[in-house]
């Protein structure tokens, strides 16, 4: 294990640089067809039939946004409220057939506004070779990846909120190759600094993150993950294994997250998430188009975010241990993912001396999504 820790940042950082290299070496760029929605001319072609801005895909761009208005209402406590989870926005696109580019932010994350996304990418080899720079979530996990559109249940699992969530500035090299079989490799380098504190960060051991998706029969997909960070006095790698199939009906998901601190500094974590999703689509009924059922199970053990406590050293517990099954049904009134109104029941279990977070105990949520 101790052999795979110190080859693996070097190996990204060959991969990292072998990327750069071939960006610079010359004209790599693939003459396929472009995958823009929309092209408009930049300039006309000259008199003399010479290559101009013209022959090149035209500049695009593509808005979207999501907003997330929850309430929410815990029976323990006889206490509920309003929420609005996001209102987030984005702009992206292409400007040549080479370089595309993405900038979000999120005018309301839990009351906050955050800039989320904004980097450049650099695609060599008809799209299946991408040099990306600038600030993103890392590759880790599969439901940590999800944008808030794209999540099954109105509250995010373990892995994605408390244990794998992961934004940081830096760059990554991705790969996809095979056709029977596709795979796509993707590793980066990270400041570890997150999103604020970049200005006057710098470090003599980046962070790194690399994850391996493999889709069998277009059907299953395998993801294979692993992250270093150093949040705070002590390194902390991560470890993640998950899978999970999918077809019009069904999808059925499991993944594991194993969180290892250097020096003993604290307990390792071990965190699982498991759903299953049944969809109903219907026909002919106006304004509904599908009724999904859902449940989940997650579990996550006592956690640390890796801050240690100024006065004592040592690292604070985030998170008690605690269980949670979590059960659903989502009623989509445009396309799935576009227009969803979605209700769950959350279930929590602790030990007896555990003394949970406010936000952290059983509730009813209900939860309408819509994106655009």
């Amino acid at each position: 294990m101790l052999k795979m820790r110190n080859l693996l940042p070097k190996l990204i950082r060959q991969l990292f640089l072998s990327g750069l290299l071939l960006s610079a070496s010359g004209p790599v760029f693939a003459d396929g067809a472009d995958s823009c929605r929309s092209v408009r001319p930049l300039a006309s072609a000259g008199p003399d039939g010479s290559r101009s801005r013209a022959s090149e895909p035209a500049f695009t761009v593509q808005l979207h946004g999501t907003v997330r208005a929850k309430f929410e209402y815990q029976p323990d406590l006889g206490q509920s409220r309003f929420q609005v989870r996001n209102a987030r926005f984005s702009v992206s696109g292409s400007v040549t057939r080479a370089v595309d580019y993405k900038a979000e932010i999120d005018l309301s994350d839990e009351g906050a506004i955050k800039m989320l996304d904004a980097y450049g990418r650099l695609n060599l080899l008809d799209r299946r070779l991408r040099v990306t720079i600038g600030q993103m979530r890392v590759p880790f996990t599969i439901d940590a990846h999800r944008s808030p559109h794209q999540q099954y249940f109105a509250n995010r699992s373990f892995i994605a909120k408390q244990a794998g969530n992961v934004r940081d500035v830096g760059a990554t090299l991705g790969w996809t190759f095979g056709e029977t079989v596709p795979v796509t490799l993707e590793g980066g380098l990270f400041n570890g600094s997150g999103l604020t504190d970049q200005k006057d960060f710098w470090t003599r051991s980046f962070n790194y993150s690399a994850k391996a998706q493999i889709k069998f029969a277009d059907r299953v997909n395998l993801a294979l993950s692993i992250q270093k960070t150093h949040p705070d006095i002590v390194d902390i790698r991560m470890y993640d294994v998950g899978a999970y199939y999918e077809n019009p009906l069904w999808h059925i998901e499991a993944e594991y997250l194993r969180k290892n601190y250097a020096k003993d500094a604290f307990e390792g974590v071990n965190v699982v998430d498991a759903f299953i999703c049944r969809n109903l689509p219907l026909r002919n009924c106006r304004g509904l188009r599908q009724i999904s059922i859902l449940a989940r199970y997650d579990y996550m053990s006592d956690h640390s975010k890796g801050i240690a406590d100024p006065t004592t050293g040592r690292l604070v517990l985030d998170d008690p241990e605690r269980h949670r099954v979590t059960g659903g049904v989502t009623l989509s009134l445009g396309l799935p993912f576009r227009a969803d109104l979605r209700l769950n029941y959350e279930a929590y279990f602790y030990r007896r001396t555990a003394i949970p977070a406010l936000s952290e105990q059983d509730k009813v949520v209900a939860e309408f999504m819509i994106r655009f």
